[in-house]
């Protein structure tokens, strides 16, 4: 089969996008597929063919994830032009001259729906969930309205950070909460704050980031992650870091994070995290696979906090970790992904 995978783009998760996709190439190119890897914003720059993607290299750079986001302004700037377009020269036609896509894109620029929309115009088969599903799920505050009332989670409201209410916002918000943009993904500008300095810090972070702002209840618990992969919640898997708790760097730095699969939790917590996952999953209209995150209070009740419709594929991430304790490498995750993502889209999924 001939594969197009797409990674990097211009959201702050590129790195993790580049290191997925050249995972995700490299498992494909050992299965017998014909594969390519190309970014989204650079596109066709001219240092090879259309043709050629498919036989060059993989850049063994793009399979570690640095420590630090990447400076997008540099990324645009290596570009060379001044079109505004996130999407580079000759996407769109490797793109149509593909079997499938593999959207191995994280964030704003992949996650959100958007390119699964343009795909869908122009024809184009891929791999994940469809446009409106992935829109809804980047949303953290729709897709918590959503789901309650099939699942719990924490407390929450949603703010306009600016540097004019931090202060009447700090005054009203009770700490310890959670705060985070409500568009994102990889743990990028989150932040608990256990005291007032630590809430007027991370709200002056997110008024930096200049996008809506979810504040939500800090629940003390386990962090349970379950991957849904074909209409079946996988073995569940505990998150626990070395320190902090589990940012962009403890998620994506080897040895930085204790990852335990499948999670030492009973039978009754597990069908519950798993049973938790499948509601959001259904509840939202996603297909394929996606993993949904969860803190678990020592009672065993799991609070839902977010699902991910194109977890990463990273040598660190967990799907395939959930994967492999079900019984399936990491060749067969990506098959499988593929397989079934022909036929949802045949479905209109």
């Amino acid at each position: 089969m001939k594969v197009l995978v797409l990674a990097g783009g211009l959201s702050p998760e590129r790195n993790v996008s580049l290191s997925s996709g050249a995972m995700v190439c490299e498992a494909l190119r050992k299965r017998g597929h014909q594969v390519a890897l190309m970014d989204l914003f650079y596109g066709l720059d001219g240092a090879v063919s259309g043709r050629g993607l498919y036989v060059a290299p993989i850049p063994e750079s793009y399979k570690k994830v640095d420590r630090e986001a990447p400076d997008l302004e540099a990324v645009r700037a290596r570009r060379g032009d001044d079109d505004p377009s996130a999407i580079g020269p000759g996407i769109f036609e490797m793109c149509k001259d593909a079997d499938i896509v593999y959207l191995a894109l994280h964030g704003v620029c992949g996650e959100d729906g958007r390119i699964q929309a343009a795909l869908d115009l122009l024809g184009v088969p891929y791999t994940g969930s469809g446009c409106l599903g992935s829109a809804i799920a980047m949303d953290k505050d729709l897709t918590k309205r959503l789901v309650t009332g099939k699942v719990k989670t924490p407390r929450w409201e949603t703010v306009s950070v600016t540097e004019e209410n931090i202060e009447e916002l700090a005054e009203r918000i009770k700490p310890p909460v959670v705060v985070k943009p409500i568009a994102s993904g990889s743990s990028m500008g989150v932040y608990i704050a256990k005291n007032k300095g630590e809430l007027k810090n991370a709200l002056a972070e997110s008024a930096k980031m200049g996008c809506r702002t979810l504040v939500e209840e800090f629940i003390q618990g386990r962090e349970i992650s379950v991957a849904v992969l074909n209409g079946a919640a996988l073995p569940s898997i505990e998150i626990i870091p070395k320190t902090g708790f589990y940012d962009y760097a403890n998620k994506y730095q080897p040895g930085a994070t204790h990852e335990v699969c499948p999670a030492r939790i009973s039978d009754t917590w597990e069908k519950a995290v798993g049973d938790a996952a499948l509601a959001v999953f259904e509840t939202i209209g996603l297909s394929v696979y996606a993993r949904a995150d969860f803190i678990v209070t020592p009672d065993g009740t799991p609070y839902f906090l977010e699902i991910n419709t194109l977890p990463g594929m990273t040598p660190t991430s967990l799907v395939p970790q959930e994967a492999a304790a079900a019984g399936i490498d990491y060749g067969k995750l990506c098959d499988i992904i593929i397989q079934e993502s022909l036929e949802a889209r045949k479905e209109g999924r």
